[in-house]
C-alpha cells in the first residue's frame, strides 16, 4: 500500500482555497425555465412485463428492411423508425432481443448505443425536446431461433425448416425488430421481405409489390392503419395465394401452406370462403370493419394455437370455422380497440368469444344463450371460477379458459341484465368511440352504465372480480 494519496488528501484538506464569494463571484444557478434533460424510461409500465416497452416517445412509424435465409436461418434487417418524443430526453431505449446491432443512425448521424438484456439504448445528440420528430435507422442481424414466451410457448419470429411462423402475443415483436413492444404505442408500417425464390414473405396490410431479382424475391407490404405491435408479423413459407371481395369491395388475401394435410386443407377451404359473409355479419354488430384488408396465413407447422394478426391472422395446421370468426371478431375488438394493459385481455378475449357464439348462433348451431347456459352450469367450487381473476389474470393467466369464456359469459349477462336494445348500443359504442384507441375494464363499465342508465358496479365485480361463481 502506498501512503502518498492519503497523504495528499491530507495536505489538500488544510489548505483553504479561496471560494467564489470571496473572488466576489456570484455563484452560478440554472434559470428556472432552464431544460432538464432525462433518460427515457427502459419501461413501458405494464406490470406484468415491466421489460416490455419504454417511456420519453411514442412511434409514428416502422419502415421494416428484412432478408432471411430459411435454410440458414440467417436474417438481416434495416429498421428506420420514426418516433416523436413525448418528453424532454437525452437517450431512449427499443426493445430487441438475441441479434447483434450493427450500427445506429439518428437523423441520418451515428449515434452511441448499448445494447444489454434486450434494451438497446441510444444516445441522443442533440437531445430530444418533447414535441420533436426524429427518425432513428438500425441495422441488425444474426442467426433466428425459436424463442418461448414466459409460458415457454412458441411465439415471435418462431423459425421452421421451410419459414417462419410470426405471432408477437404479448411480447415477442423484440424477437425481430427494435420495437416499443407495448400496446399502447400503435404505429403505422411498411414492411419489406426479401426471401429465396419460390418462398413467400407476408406481413400485414396491403401487398404493394413482388419483385423477384437473382434468384431472390421481395415482398413489399403496407399498413396505413395504426397497429399495436404485438399484432404485426413477417411470416415466410410456401403458401398458394388466393383473393376474396369482402364488402364494399374489401380485399381479402389468403396465404395457405402448399403442405397441410388433405383434412386441413379441406376444413381450411370451407372457413375461410365463409369470410366475406362473417365481415358482415360482425359489421351488423360491432360497426364498419376498421382496416384495409383481410385474410388469412395458414401453416402446415404448428404453434399449436391461431392469433389475430391486424388484417391476416395466423392458423396453425388448418383454420376451422369458429377460430375465424373469433379472430375476425379480434379485427374490432382487440385490435382496432386495445387493451390499455395486459391485465385487461379478457376486453379482447371475452369479446373475442361471445362475437363466435353470435356467429355459430346465426349459422343454425347453439344460441349464445346455449353457450352461457352452459358455463353457468359449472360447478360453484370448480377452478375455472375460484382460480382466475378475470380482471387480472397474471401473466401466466393471460389465456386460461376463464379469460375466455367467463369474460363472454359477463358479456351475455350484461345483455340479460340491461334491455336487448341497450346491450347492442353498447357494443357499437365500444368500438366505434374507441376505434385505433386503448381501453380498460373501467372504461367498460363507464360506457354500460351511460347508455343502459343502470349502476353496474356490482354487477361487474360479481363477474370479472370476484373470485366465486356470480349469481347466474
Amino acid at each position: 500500500m502506498t501512503p502518498a494519496p492519503t497523504s495528499r488528501r491530507r495536505l489538500l484538506a488544510a489548505v483553504a482555497l479561496p471560494t467564489a464569494a470571496c473572488l466576489g463571484i456570484a455563484a452560478w444557478t440554472a434559470p428556472a425555465n432552464a431544460v432538464r434533460f432525462d433518460p427515457g424510461s427502459t419501461s413501458g409500465g405494464d406490470p406484468y412485463f415491466p421489460a416490455s416497452g419504454n417511456g420519453g416517445y411514442q412511434v409514428e412509424h416502422y419502415d421494416l428492411d428484412i432478408s432471411y435465409d430459411p435454410a440458414t436461418k440467417a436474417f438481416r434487417s434495416t429498421a428506420e423508425i420514426t418516433l416523436q418524443a413525448t418528453a424532454d430526453i437525452d437517450s431512449f431505449s427499443l426493445d430487441l432481443r438475441d441479434f447483434t446491432v450493427d450500427s445506429v443512425r439518428v437523423g441520418g448521424l451515428a449515434a452511441q448505443f448499448t445494447h444489454v438484456d434486450g434494451e438497446l439504448v441510444v444516445r441522443v445528440r442533440p437531445k430530444l425536446k418533447a414535441g420533436t420528430t426524429q427518425t432513428v435507422t438500425v441495422t441488425y442481424g444474426g442467426t433466428a431461433g425459436n424463442p418461448l414466451d414466459v409460458e415457454e410457448a412458441a411465439y415471435g419470429f418462431y423459425t421452421f425448416a421451410d419459414g417462419a411462423f410470426t405471432a408477437n402475443e404479448p411480447d415477442g415483436a423484440s424477437t425481430w425488430y427494435p420495437v416499443n413492444d407495448i400496446p399502447t404505442d400503435k404505429a403505422t408500417y411498411d414492411i419489406a421481405i426479401t426471401v429465396p425464390r419460390g418462398y413467400t414473405g407476408i406481413a400485414n396490410g396491403e401487398l404493394v409489390s413482388s419483385t423477384t431479382t437473382a434468384g431472390r424475391t421481395r415482398w413489399e407490404w403496407t399498413s396505413a392503419d395504426p397497429m399495436a405491435s404485438y399484432l404485426s408479423t413477417a411470416s415466410i413459407g410456401n403458401y398458394d395465394f388466393t383473393q376474396q371481395v369482402g364488402p364494399g369491395g374489401l380485399p381479402i388475401l389468403n396465404f395457405v401452406d402448399q403442405d397441410l394435410t388433405v383434412a386441413g386443407r379441406a376444413t381450411t377451404a370451407a372457413s375461410l370462403a365463409l369470410q366475406p359473409e362473417m365481415i358482415a355479419f360482425f359489421e351488423g354488430i360491432y360497426g364498419p370493419y376498421p382496416f384495409g384488408s383481410f385474410g388469412a396465413i395458414v401453416d402446415d407447422d404448428s404453434v399449436g394455437y391461431a392469433l389475430e394478426t391486424q388484417t391476416r391472422p395466423i392458423y396453425s395446421r388448418s383454420a376451422s370455422e369458429s377460430t375465424v370468426a373469433h379472430e375476425l371478431a379480434h379485427q374490432w375488438v382487440g385490435n382496432s380497440v386495445s387493451p390499455q394493459s395486459w391485465r385487461d385481455i379478457w376486453l379482447n378475449e371475452g369479446f373475442a368469444t361471445y362475437s363466435q357464439w353470435l356467429w355459430t348462433e346465426s349459422r343454425g348451431g347453439p344460441t349464445a344463450q346455449d353457450s352461457y347456459d352452459e358455463i353457468a352450469a359449472i360447478p360453484a367450487d370448480d377452478e375455472f371460477w375460484t382460480d382466475v381473476v378475470v380482471v387480472d389474470p397474471g401473466p401466466l393467466g393471460l389465456f386460461t379458459g376463464p379469460v375466455y369464456d367467463r369474460g363472454a359469459a359477463t358479456l351475455h349477462a350484461l345483455r340479460l341484465e340491461v334491455s336487448e336494445e341497450a346491450f347492442h348500443e353498447i357494443l357499437r359504442r365500444w368500438t366505434g368511440d374507441n376505434a385505433d384507441g386503448n381501453v380498460t375494464t373501467s372504461d367498460f363499465v363507464a360506457l354500460s352504465e351511460e347508455v343502459s342508465g343502470q349502476e353496474l358496479d356490482a354487477f361487474f365485480t360479481d363477474w370479472v372480480v370476484d373470485t366465486d361463481k356470480p349469481a347466474v
